[in-house]
């Protein structure tokens, strides 16, 4: 219903017409019905064609473009941004990186499949395959002890948050089981958050349960996952593990050396398998790094010393944890 309003000279006003509805039109427009089957019988065939193909739906709809090679750009953007925003929302400011390898599982579980192989050897002692499982499983089950330093370490890092009253720092980890999941677990056992960076990989894998859902993100591209592992990494923990713990720690010790990454204290747990694993006096000695790169990183057994260490690097460095 239009209102008329007053006119200052006089003559008859205009009508305020009604707003229009947002969407709807009373008329359609021409572009809003299909051409009548009166018009042309074949119309509707060929109009289910056009709408069909692929190159009619919008872009953002288009899972197929969007997943070729030309959009990897845009991908590899999306695969960076969602976390980034996700995180800049939630105020994560630091973060502790925990890796190590999925297999050291807690030793409750260890002790398991420890009994589990035996058996099975008892049952076939002449197989050398089994007797090989039995050894190695033997050394998981000996390991399993970091799945309960990881496990502490992440409460205790936590717990002293309360006390140095402050809430920035949060364990991060690859978001998989074995130490990841003990360092998740840690933190989920005093009711603090943590995160959890999950991959995309061939075949089906789940994060571990004790992730904050919210602070749970799956990514597509390996190397974005690792630039958000170090972007706010305040310390990198690394406990015995095999391909994918090696290639996150010589990544961010290449980084540190050549300082394209600002330095931060990396701890090696285990120094025992560490030194087997990694002669680095050997590569001192053989000159392909310097003696000044052995400083990079130091080595730790138990909870207590791995944050003790990290804070007291921290005060060396004037970037004490109370006031990250």
């Amino acid at each position: 219903m239009s209102k008329r309003v007053n006119c200052p000279n006089g003559s008859e006003p205009d009508p305020i017409p009604v707003p229009p509805h947002p969407k709807k039109r009373r008329i359609p427009l021409p572009n809003m019905v299909p051409k009548s089957v009166s018009e042309d019988p074949d119309a509707p065939e060929r109009l289910a064609a056009i709408l069909e193909s692929g190159t009619y739906r919008e872009a953002q709809r288009d899972t197929d473009f969007l997943s070729g090679p030309d959009m990897r750009g845009v991908r590899l953007l999306l695969d960076y941004e969602k976390t980034e925003a996700c995180l800049r929302a939630k105020h994560i400011e630091g973060t502790i990186v925990v890796f190590g390898s999925t297999r050291l599982r807690e030793p409750a579980v260890a002790e398991h499949n420890l009994k589990a192989v035996r058996c099975a050897l008892e049952q076939d002692p002449d197989n050398e395959i089994l007797r090989s499982q039995v050894e190695i499983t033997e050394r998981l089950c000996q390991k399993s002890r970091y799945y309960e330093v990881a496990r502490e370490f992440a409460r205790l890092v936590n717990q002293s948050q309360e006390q140095l009253r402050t809430h920035r720092l949060r364990i991060m980890t690859g978001g998989g089981p074995g130490i990841m999941e003990a360092a998740n677990r840690g933190s989920f056992d005093v009711g603090a958050e943590s995160i959890g960076l999950n991959i995309t990989l061939p075949h089906e894998q789940y994060p571990n349960p004790y992730i904050t859902p919210d602070l749970c993100y799956l990514f597509h591209y390996f190397s974005i996952r690792k630039l958000h592992f170090l972007q706010r990494a305040k310390a990198l923990v690394a406990f015995p593990g095999g391909y994918g713990t090696f290639d996150e720690l010589f990544e961010t010790l290449t980084l540190i050396q050549t300082r394209v990454m600002s330095p931060v204290p990396v701890i090696l747990v285990g120094e025992t398998y560490w030194r087997q694993a990694v002669n680095i006096d050997f590569l001192v000695a053989e000159g392909v790094i310097d003696p000044e790169d052995r400083e990079l990183f130091w080595y730790a057994e138990t909870a207590v010393e791995i944050w003790k260490g990290i804070a007291a690097w921290h005060r060396l460095n004037g970037t004490p944890l109370e006031t990250l």
